[in-house]
This record gives structure tokens, sequence and C-alpha cells, in this order.
């Protein structure tokens, strides 16, 4: 997350840092007014729309700095964020997604290497694959080069939690935005909890992101928005000269 004292910096600026960084996101931050700021998320090769776990680190870093109190609010191109600290740390609100069978797009069945239980495309423009077992999304092993070339922005797989600790898993791939697998991805969680809640009948749900990282999240729907609570941590701290 950078945060900018200055006014926001050109796109390509942007960009060219956040290749430089090689994050699966970058968070930009510039203060707007009061507890309202600014925010964007660029990918190592372009700007992202909606980017749920850089979010939430970019409200744990504002709050550490003491640069905002209470809860904060992002103006982004998914709309207002609203990020709040509760007990089980931070919750944001995030719009949610739409979901939609569709004949696979060229090319993703044979990228997948496996045939999915179920198969939907999200207003995001991702695919969202159910696999039989959590065994079977731990050993996924996607055609990066194929699937890179795949006309969509990403692509989640997902089954039932094995662990009654969690409610379902999932690990999320995006080769054709610089990010082989992302660790944890807030935004393939505005689809998933939709998806999942339907099955379970369960509004509120706990989910596991499988990456090698790995990654807790708290689901909940709330109307047509889904509410994220997560942990964050802060692991260093640094100063560009640019």
């Amino acid at each position: 997350m950078c945060l900018l004292d200055a006014a926001p910096r050109s796109d390509e600026w942007m960009q060219n840092l956040a290749f430089e960084l090689g994050y699966s996101e970058t968070a930009f931050v510039s203060r707007a007014d009061n507890n309202r700021w600014r925010l964007r998320w660029f990918s190592p090769s372009c700007e992202v729309a909606l980017c749920g776990h850089a979010t939430l680190a970019s409200a744990h870093v504002l709050w550490s700095l003491g640069r905002a109190q209470g809860p904060i609010e992002f103006d982004t191109q998914s709309g207002v964020l609203k990020c709040e600290r509760d007990a089980r740390g931070i919750s944001i609100d995030l719009p949610s997604s739409k979901l939609e069978d569709t004949p696979p797009p060229v090319g993703l069945l044979s990228a997948l290497g496996v045939r999915p239980l179920t198969l939907k495309r999200t207003d995001q423009d991702d695919y969202i694959a159910e696999l039989e077992s959590e065994d079977a999304i731990v050993k996924f092993a996607p055609d990066f080069a194929a699937l890179a070339q795949v006309k969509a922005r990403g692509l989640c797989v997902t089954s039932r939690a094995k662990n009654p600790e969690y409610d379902f898993v999932s690990r999320f791939f995006a080769p054709a935005f610089g990010i082989p697998e992302d660790p944890v991805t807030g935004s393939a969680h505005c689809a998933l909890g939709p998806f999942w809640a339907a099955r379970l009948d369960k509004p509120k749900l706990r989910a596991r992101q499988l990456s090698r990282r790995g990654g807790t999240l708290e689901v909940e729907l709330v109307g047509d928005r889904v509410r994220l609570a997560g942990r964050a941590v802060t692991v260093f701290t640094g100063a560009l000269t640019v």
C-alpha cells in the first residue's frame, strides 16, 4: 500500500511502481477529506476495478499510523467502500457479484485440466469452477500459459471445506493480469459468498483461501452487499525515493 501525501500521481507512474513492486495488487491511497480517502489498485500489468485484501490493508495502515480514526470510506471505481473495526478484525462492505450459467470461453476447460462440477461467470468477468473436494483444490495445477490466453479476468476454483472450521475453500488465478496465483482475493468472495450461501442456506460463512500464504475470511450477505472481515498485520514500512 502506497500512501500519497501529495496530489495523486499519474496512471503511468502508479502502473510502473506496481510493476516494480511485483505484488498481486498495489494500493494507492490519497486523502479526499476527513475520513474519506481515494483508493486505486494496480496489478503488475493493469489497473483493477476492485480488490478486497488491499482495501483491508489500506485501512489497517491508516489506523496504525493514526491518519484516520473511526470508520473509513474509500472512493473507488467500485463505488464507496466502507471499512470498520470490530471483534472480527477489519470488515469491508463490498458490492455482491451476480452469477450466471454460461458456456466456457475458448481454452478455459483445457487450461483447467479437470472437469468442474459447476461453472459460473461473474459480472467481474471471473469464472467460478466448483471442484469435487478440498483435496482437488489443493492439488489443482492449471496450465498458466493457456489460462493467460482465456478471455476473462481470472479463475476461481472452490469446493466445500474438509475442515469443519470452514464452510468453503478456494484458490484464485489471474495470469493475464500478472497474477499467477493471488494469496487472498476479497473481490472473488463477492461472488463466492452468494454462490455458497445458496448451496449451504447460510448467510454467514467462514472461508479459507488455500494459496501458499493462505487467508481466512468471514463472509456475510447483507442484501445486495457482501461484508467481508479479516485481520491484517504490518510486515514492513519504508519510504520510496522517486
